[in-house]
């Protein structure tokens, strides 16, 4: 329970209990305001309590992170995860040949948007690391 009384945690409690105060206050004042005859304020008369119980729970869930500290077994080198290889955001450019159209068997004549989808289709199975937006067609 020592770790709950540095600065730092006497200043979130202070910090809980002056908002879970606000919160009752303000759902108060609402429930003032409806029964003077406005009916919205009979929605936000019941947000405010629920706003006060979510500061509660978030203060407890943290206060009790805080008490178990370090108890959690420490990680393993052999379960930390491989940092990733590229950098993400940038991607990598996909290097097609441009006789892509030549490589594709010819379609029977008919719809002309149905044979350039087809084409399409087939350059992305051919190039597996291709986006659509590398697509030079």
């Amino acid at each position: 329970m020592r770790r709950l009384c540095t600065p730092a945690w006497i200043a979130r409690h202070a910090l809980a209990v002056g908002l879970v105060t606000a919160c009752l206050g303000l759902g108060w004042w609402q429930v003032s305001r409806a029964a003077s005859g406005n009916t919205l304020s009979w929605a936000y008369a019941v947000e405010w309590p629920i706003f006060a119980g979510f500061v509660v729970f978030l203060w407890f869930r943290e206060a009790r992170q805080a008490v178990r500290g370090d108890d959690r077994p420490a990680e393993s080198a052999d379960d930390v995860p491989a940092p990733p290889s590229a950098v993400p955001g940038i991607r990598r450019p996909v290097r097609s040949a441009r006789s892509a159209r030549s490589a594709v068997p010819a379609e029977p004549v008919g719809d002309a948007e149905l044979t350039e989808y087809n084409r399409y289709l087939s350059w992305l199975s051919a190039n597996p690391g291709a986006r659509p937006g590398d697509y030079p067609g």
